[in-house]
């Protein structure tokens, strides 16, 4: 005799966690770079306000980049190697280019992914062109801790 099931034909749940947004776990106080700010400066900011990297804009406030621990981390590998000053380095010649920005209708569940396939630590949320805000990956680890049940019910 084969085994029965007691559930019943399964529905999608669906609740309102579906419908959480980069816009509601953003983060809007950044800490903001600029590309010609010296390394040195970028590196003491990432310690006093304890942040593993951010957002740089030009002088017209425009996004051009993102500079990281891993960015700074290689400058001092490089330094100590080649015997070069690092007081004389700017961001804009250390930051990454390659920017991967998220609009902030997206869902979170497929910037969760994003994270994942992409393997980055934080995107910048852009819309027209505007830097409105940053998500990281710990704030999608806020996000799930104020979440409860197999569901994701709030």
């Amino acid at each position: 005799m084969g085994i029965k099931s007691f559930e019943g034909k399964r529905a999608a749940i669906i609740t309102e966690v579906d419908q959480i947004r980069v816009r509601d776990c953003m983060n809007t106080a950044m800490i903001l770079f600029y590309e010609e700010m010296s390394l040195l400066e970028a590196m003491e900011i990432m310690i006093q306000k304890k942040v593993s990297g951010g957002p740089v804009l030009n002088e017209e406030k425009k996004l051009v980049g993102i500079i990281s621990e891993g960015d700074c981390v290689k400058q001092i590998s490089d330094s100590r190697y080649y015997n070069m000053p690092m007081a004389d380095v700017k961001i804009k010649h250390k930051m990454s280019t390659a920017i991967e920005t998220i609009h902030p209708d997206e869902n979170i569940f497929d910037i969760a992914n994003k994270f994942l396939t992409l393997k980055r630590r934080r995107f910048p949320v852009v819309e027209n062109n505007q830097l409105l805000g940053l998500v990281s990956q710990k704030d999608m680890l806020r996000i799930a801790t104020r979440m409860s049940g197999n569901h994701w019910k709030k």
